[in-house]
């Protein structure tokens, strides 16, 4: 296997293409049709056409972005990182940090969470010896070119990447397995916000499952054992980033032992966070009083950010890539720093891990080690001086308001999952786009720009672009289904069907590298680079909506019951992450409670109301050759579905919506 993993990575990857600027073009008008006004929409017409001219801006900086890619490996990848990530300065978690819930488990007592833990950190080291030798198989698509490899590299940022904040612009620090400085063979182990450094390969062994659980027991008494109270340094990471930056510098320049604690911590290979009991009346729903049992949204919740300072939110490092997340009650999860690597990756890691655990399960016992040979984990210590101690307590009131403010909504639907549009001869991903769409339109009255991440790891160093699912086929499907008995069924399903080939056709350009933000944000930045005035195009208030994700989605594939959930992009904005299982969906919906508009279990509800009715209109019609056909699209029907405006009731309980819930219809 090593060897022929060794042959792939010897063959490179293709470069990511750059598009031909004419078509961006076409894209960029086409993607921003059912957002803008009419007028709007012609002047931003004319600002295009004089951008695309042969002697335009446009062509002038598309040259030099020629030139420049022809300098690297993958033209967009720095651009988009800092684009994305590193010049962002709002706090990691919520609004950067995703979270993942796993399986739930059942503890009896904190001596079961401890050996599940043990369990949990060998699943880990195993996986991260297969990443070390370059023996992980590679991946390769499953359509579009079947086969063909996939890039590999955010699998090996995993466990050697750290984000350093920065006051103008945070750094990803990657350590390379070629370095000549040592590997860090520790990780840090956060229990009751206090930090521990667990060796664990001591006198070149590997701990065993019984010694990690041993030198864990011994991390949790000590704690137990402490009546002295430690200040959450922890939560500096979560303030903004410049002003995390600027704390940091206060504790590297405090004292020494500060900053022996940092390069501890930021070395690491992961973090394990233990975490304290969260009551179940954090719940979404308060529980009866028979009923002690945290549902979805409350483990999604924690695994994204830890449920406020009073429970574990002081419990986490949020520079570090991966935290994996074991909850005294059972609730187990991870949290990432998103930078480094898309969902996919850690979606791997994770199947590898829960199969891996299971499998130790029936294994003999192994032979411990001599606790006396095993050197107690190190406590950090910390050095905090006035102003710190109330910065700290600063963040933590600033913290604690932006978790209040996150409305998070699990959904779990389960009449039919990701099997029936592959009976019916559509795209599972591109079906669940439209009915988010859908579902925006009934509750909103209008559609708005959305961002779905589009993976481009066919190209050496690919990270991601942007499936835009608004579309004017989606728009005119949208007005139809809320028309009423203005168009027939059969109308409808031709244009749900040319919707559903609208969608499925950005999708295929976008991940064989014709997907036109990465574009628009390469011509952007050569205008940086050359000293020129922002282009006008870039100014355009089209742009500006194109660009303010009011729906951010995007789809982590899992074989596990898992869910991921993020929070807005924008502060009238939802997040929507789902898992599409053969037999029923997943879907966690976020927004921010201070946005009157926008409520995430109304989305929520309306969503699984939205996939109801899509199915009902499905079996209506069937899948006969006469619908198949109709993805040709039908001028008339198009016509009738744009004649009907935008400005229909939305089909929505009034338990569930008032309106003071309603945004005012773009016109």
């Amino acid at each position: 296997m090593i060897y022929v993993c060794l042959i792939d990575h010897q063959k490179p990857l293709p470069r990511l293409p750059v598009p031909t600027l004419d078509e961006t073009l076409k894209k960029y008008l086409h993607s921003i049709k059912a957002v803008v006004s009419a007028e709007q929409y012609k002047r931003t017409n004319r600002l295009v056409e004089e951008f695309g001219k042969p002697d335009g801006l446009g062509t002038k900086l598309h040259e030099e972005l020629l030139k420049f890619a022809r300098t690297k490996d993958n033209w967009v990848y720095n651009l988009w990182l800092e684009d994305m990530y590193l010049l962002n300065k709002l706090p990691l978690p919520i609004n950067s940090n995703p979270g993942m819930v796993l399986p739930r488990m059942s503890f009896e007592d904190s001596s079961e969470q401890l050996r599940f833990a043990a369990r949990l950190l060998s699943a880990v080291l195993d996986y991260k010896v297969i990443i070390d030798s370059h023996a992980l198989p590679i991946d390769r698509a499953r359509s579009r070119e079947k086969g063909q490899p996939l890039c590999m590299e955010q699998y090996y940022r995993l466990f050697n990447s750290y984000r350093l904040p920065g006051i103008e612009k945070d750094t990803l620090v990657v350590s390379s397995s070629e370095s000549l400085s040592p590997q860090p063979q520790h990780i840090i182990v956060a229990y009751r916000n206090q930090f521990f450094v667990l060796d664990v390969v001591v006198n070149n062994t590997r701990l065993s499952n019984d010694n990690m659980y041993a030198q864990l027991r011994r991390i949790v008494r000590s704690v137990e054992e402490c009546e002295e109270p430690e200040e959450p340094v922890g939560i500096l990471t979560a303030a903004r980033r410049d002003r995390w930056a600027r704390a940091r510098g206060t504790l590297m320049e405090e004292d020494s032992v500060n900053r022996d604690s940092l390069d501890l911590i930021e070395r690491c290979i992961f973090i394990l966070c233990l975490d304290e009991m969260v009551p179940a009346s954090k719940n979404h729903h308060v529980p009866t009083q028979t009923s002690n049992i945290r549902d979805d949204t409350s483990m999604a919740k924690q695994m994204l950010h830890g449920h406020g300072s009073k429970y574990n939110t002081c419990n986490r490092w949020f520079d570090k890539t991966m935290q994996f997340v074991i909850g005294e009650d059972g609730s187990c999860g991870l949290c990432y720093e998103h930078s480094p690597a898309e969902g996919i990756a850690v979606t791997q890691l994770i199947e590898h891990l829960l199969k891996y655990m299971e499998e130790v399960k029936k294994r003999k016992l192994e032979r411990m080690q001599s606790m006396c040979d095993l050197p107690y984990p190190k406590k950090l210590r910390w050095k905090v001086n006035q102003d710190l101690k109330r910065e700290i307590l600063t963040i933590q009131s600033e913290t604690d308001r932006m978790i209040a403010n996150t409305d998070l909504y699990v959904l779990r639907y389960d009449k039919y999952g990701k099997n029936f549009p592959k009976q019916i001869n559509m795209s599972p991903d591109a079906y669940m786009q439209l009915a988010l769409q859908l579902t925006y339109y009934r509750i909103h009255n209008c559609l708005v720009s959305t961002y779905e991440s589009a993976s481009i790891r066919r190209f050496r160093a690919g990270r991601v672009d942007n499936i835009r699912a608004c579309t004017e086929e989606a728009l005119n499907w949208a007005k139809a289904m809320t028309a009423g008995n203005q168009l027939s069924a059969d109308e409808k399903m031709t244009l749900l069907r040319n919707a559903i080939k609208k969608q499925t056709e950005i999708l295929v350009q976008t991940i064989l590298g014709y997907g036109i933000d990465n574009h628009l944000l390469g011509l952007r930045q050569m205008a940086v680079e050359l000293g020129i005035e922002k282009p006008e195009i870039f100014k355009d208030e089209s742009y500006n909506r194109a660009n303010h994700f009011t729906l951010s989605t995007s789809q982590v594939p899992s074989s596990l019951d898992t869910l991921t959930c993020y929070g807005p992009v924008v502060p009238d904005g939802y997040g929507a992450c789902y898992n599409l299982q053969p037999d029923f969906i997943v879907v966690c919906v976020s927004s921010f409670l201070s946005c009157g508009a926008t409520k995430s279990e109304v989305f929520g509800r309306q969503l699984a109301m939205t996939l109801d009715e899509m199915h009902d209109l499905c079996m209506r019609i069937g899948n006969s050759s006469d619908q198949t056909a109709g993805v040709r699209g039908d001028s008339a029907i198009q016509t009738k579905a744009k004649a009907l405006g935008k400005t229909h009731t939305a089909d929505i309980s009034s338990q569930l919506l008032t309106s003071t819930h309603r945004q005012k219809v773009v016109t």
